[in-house]
């Protein structure tokens, strides 16, 4: 079975009255022979499935890569269930069997070949919703999947659900998604610097566009964008930086064309962290990407020349667009009217850099084989969790109510502040991250340590006000676990 991916280029050589409906970059599957049918009603599977594939963008799932994976999954699924002589659409005990076999083959069959729990867990989701909308649509008789009946409690509200049996076993989540705390989220902001701990030059490693990966680095950190929401910003949508260093955070607003969902959202950015990538901006930047001649692979497209651009958006061969509707295929097409890309962070060349889980991978491979053996294997989205702890831990202890004091000796919102001091912590986290309701923002924060956060903001609100003993509170615990001996 053959992967491509949908281009309309050229169409209307193709002897079609209309363009087709088919969304640019969406999965097709082919079968060896070329054929999709073996007469008039008789669609093969491969047809069928990417009759599904096309019914994702309007079924909650809009990102072209998760239509790639969702095809993907389907793919391995047939073409294992072919090699046995199983169809994709058959009777469900052969179906089962077949999955069975599947499921050992992905287990403990060749390394290659071999899924971890959460990717077999993924693609187990995925061939059910497959399987399900194929029975709705007539084309299957049964599915290869039991289920049993669970009640999920969340936020105090008890639903029925089905589990589905065929999902392996994972760690909870808090094992698994972790975040940075201060001290080595210092270690990996100087070592994305070329720093060592101490501040100092690091003087065994020679790193290139280091002023670029630090501020890169900030801005995730002090954001919380997800890694292709850092990576595909124009200069542009910055925002200024104020005339005054202030302690209130700086609004900062995210396209819509490049957020999870393309939804607008509006998150913040410290005086500092926005100060460095400004920084970077009009001195480093400047100095790799101007005056250079590059343009985009002829396998991204036609370049797309951008003059008199502001902060709202600018001229694209010669109309006016807003940033705010680019997606970040052609973002990256963008040529800046001085040379070079017009993402904000450029390599040498003037082309686009977009390698950051390479960036962050090399960095804490080399801080924990250099200074810190203790330190984690850091990705792109590890920042964004760290920024969720942070902003929960300054909210919950009241950090930023008292910055709103200090609007009246600067420059900074009004509105702003008068937010932080007015809205519950986890309302205004929902909409830093860009979650659909705060019921999703509950559920991550369960993933992380927030018991640390109120245990700590209850101990010094209570210490300052004077009315925690925290020495009587000792005796008091240690009288609870006396009573044990004696029993």
């Amino acid at each position: 079975m053959i992967l491509s991916f949908f281009s309309s280029t050229g169409w209307r050589s193709w002897d079609l009255e209309y363009r087709p409906l088919i969304p640019e970059g969406m999965p097709v599957l082919v079968d060896e022979d070329l054929r999709f049918e073996d007469g008039p009603a008789a669609p093969r599977p491969a047809a069928v499935v990417n009759r599904w594939l096309r019914e994702l963008p309007a079924s909650g799932a809009p990102s072209p890569s998760s239509w790639e994976s969702y095809a993907r999954a389907v793919k391995g699924w047939a073409e294992f269930l072919a090699v046995h002589g199983v169809g994709l659409f058959d009777t469900r005990e052969r179906l089962k069997a077949g999955l069975s076999r599947y499921a050992e083959h992905r287990a403990a069959g060749p390394l290659a070949s071999r899924f971890a729990a959460t990717t077999w867990g993924q693609h187990m989701s995925i061939l059910s919703l497959f399987y399900r909308w194929a029975m709705a649509e007539g084309y299957a008789a049964a599915e290869p999947f039991t289920y049993r009946a669970a009640r999920a409690l969340f936020a105090g509200t008890g639903r029925e659900v089905r589990v589905n049996l065929a999902v392996r076993r994972t760690p909870k989540p808090h094992v698994t998604i972790k975040y940075l705390e201060p001290d080595f989220t210092e270690l990996l902001r100087r070592g994305l610097r070329g720093l060592a701990p101490d501040g100092s030059q690091d003087t065994g490693f020679h790193g290139r566009e280091l002023a670029r990966n630090g501020a890169v680095g900030d801005l995730a950190l002090a954001t919380g964008l997800r890694l292709a929401e850092f990576t595909y910003l124009l200069p542009w949508e910055i925002p200024a930086l104020p005339p005054v260093r202030s302690a209130v955070p700086i609004a900062f607003p995210m396209p819509a064309g490049i957020t999870k969902g393309r939804k607008h959202r509006t998150t913040w950015i410290s005086f500092e962290a926005l100060a460095a990538v400004r920084d970077y901006i009009h001195l480093e930047r400047a100095a790799t990407a101007d005056g250079t001649t590059w343009l985009p692979p002829r396998r991204w497209g036609d370049p797309l020349m951008v003059t008199e651009p502001d902060e709202r958006g600018g001229l694209i061969n010669g109309i006016r667009r807003p940033w705010a509707a680019l997606t970040p295929g052609e973002r990256r097409r963008l040529v800046a009217p001085s040379g070079g890309s017009c993402l904000l962070a450029v390599k040498a060349g003037g082309g686009p850099f977009t390698a950051w889980a390479s960036v962050f991978e090399r960095t804490s491979d080399r801080i924990r084989a250099r200074f810190e053996p203790r330190f984690p294997h850091v990705n792109p989205h590890r920042c964004r969790h760290t920024f969720s702890m942070r902003t929960l831990e300054y909210l919950v202890t009241g950090h930023y109510r008292q910055a709103a004091r200090l609007v009246r000796d600067t420059d900074a919102d009004a509105a702003l502040a008068f937010y932080l001091s007015k809205t519950d912590p986890l309302l205004v986290l929902r909409d830093l991250l860009g979650h659909s309701t705060v019921l999703t923002t509950e559920k991550y924060l369960k993933r992380l340590d927030t018991t640390r956060i109120y245990r700590e903001a209850y101990e010094g609100a209570g210490a300052t006000a004077g009315l925690l003993d925290t020495a009587a509170a000792e005796r008091e615990a240690d009288a609870e676990f006396d009573g044990e001996n004696e029993a």
